[in-house]
Parts: structure tokens; sequence; C-alpha cells
């Protein structure tokens, strides 16, 4: 496995244009920072995502890159509704009850303006905890301040295996 990976990353490094190299240091980044333990999951790392947190809501900041870029050159509708989605996640899991674990059933977003900039900021928080569900909303933003998503998520709060 290693020596296919060096063989890979020979023809990237020499193949590669500027951007592609650029796109490999991020990525490759991203997967040292899960290794070395700096980040939950290997998304947290190759997004890079910065987790804050402030009396009952949660912040995640990722930078804005060609990494995570539609087709149209702004943020892929899928990587906003993922940070969405671990901002929201990762509050509810912080508000549950020991030994429990809340995982996503439903998400809802609505795409409100292009994510461009240098970076994408979402901030979640709680519109109802109940004894088995929590109900959290979430808004994206870009670097300017724009909104450019909203978002409510349900979550169950299940018993850890």
């Amino acid at each position: 496995m290693k020596e296919e990976l060096r063989h890979l990353l020979e023809f990237c490094i020499e193949n590669g244009s500027e951007e592609d190299l650029s796109v490999m240091k991020q990525l490759l980044e991203g997967v040292q920072n899960k290794v070395k333990r700096d980040q939950r999951t290997f998304i947290d790392g190759i997004l890079h995502m910065e987790t804050s947190f402030c009396e009952d809501t949660c912040e995640i900041k990722i930078p804005i890159s060609p990494v995570i870029h539609n087709n149209l050159n702004m943020v892929h509708g899928g990587i906003t509704a993922t940070v969405l989605d671990t901002a929201m996640g990762v509050l509810a899991n912080r508000l549950v009850p020991e030994g429990y674990g809340a995982v996503t059933n439903q998400l809802n977003i609505h795409y409100i303006a292009p994510g461009i900039g240098d970076a994408l900021r979402c901030k979640a928080e709680v519109i109802h905890k109940g004894t088995k569900t929590m109900v959290i909303s979430g808004e994206a933003f870009r670097s300017d301040g724009k909104k450019i998503a909203y978002a409510t998520g349900t979550f169950f709060m299940i018993k850890k295996v």
C-alpha cells in the first residue's frame, strides 16, 4: 500500500497544476490532522474544521478553497449540508445524557446565496430538547457575513452500544 501511495503521489506531484498541488496539500494536511488526533474524523480534518462553543450554541468554520468547490467555483451544496449537519450534530451530542449519542433523523436545508469568499461559518442552536429527540437550527454564512443557508435538523438520542 505504501509503495502504491508513493507512486500515486509522485505522479500527481509531477503532473499536477499549481491548483492540483494546493488541493493535494490541503487534503494531506487534513489527513495529517486526523492522524495526529487533532480532529475527531477525517471529514473534520480534510475540511479543516475549527469548532467553538458559546453557551448552548456550536460554531464551525472552514476555509473555502477549490477542494470544496462545485463546477461554478462556489461551495458545493453538499459541503454546506455536511458542515451544517456537523455543527448541529456536535451540539446535540454535547447535550445528550451520559451514555447516549445523537444521530441525524431529518435534515432540511434552504439554500439562499452562493458560498463564495474565504471562509464558511455555520452556527447551530437548540430549538427543542425532548426526552428522545432534539430539534436544532443551523445557519451558514460566508466571510462577508451574508447568510447562504438555513437548516433545521431532528436528532434521535440513542443509547451507545
